[in-house]
């Protein structure tokens, strides 16, 4: 599985690099991008669940599972700007040092390649979708 992430890591890299020169955007731009469009597709799950749930029970946990997602999300993700982010990039590239979330996440990326849901359509795009974003990261 290692030799697929390498490979797929590859791929992600040039791809990224391609991308940045056709558009002028980093990967780090892209990678938040992608995880907005995650997010968006996250929530519109969450309240299509909450619409065909019957349940008051299910309704109210799913409604309380959404806002601690929600919770989460603004404590980490919307935290940091996309602008700081790419400083940052921008900074490690200067010094020549690669990205280190190439080697950190590694077993996150491998965990999301291996991931099979026999669930609706939406939450296989949401895993691909995080892959993704995940692969964006790395170079």
């Amino acid at each position: 599985m290692i030799f697929v992430d390498r490979a797929v890591l590859n791929f992600t890299e040039r791809f990224c690099h391609r991308f940045q020169m056709w558009t002028g955007r980093t990967n780090v731009w892209l990678a938040f991008q992608l995880t907005n469009l995650s997010i968006v597709l996250y929530f519109i799950w969450v309240a299509d669940l909450y619409l065909l749930a019957g349940d008051r029970a299910l309704r109210a946990f799913v409604a309380l599972f959404a806002g601690v997602v929600f919770f989460a999300l603004t404590r980490t993700i919307f935290r940091t700007s996309v602008e700081a982010s790419e400083l940052e990039a921008y900074r490690r590239v200067a010094k020549g040092l690669r990205n280190p979330r190439r080697i950190r996440d590694a077993q996150l990326r491998t965990g999301f390649l291996t991931l099979q849901l026999p669930f609706v359509l939406l939450i296989r795009v949401l895993v691909v979708l995080t892959t993704v974003v995940l692969y964006a990261q790395a170079p």
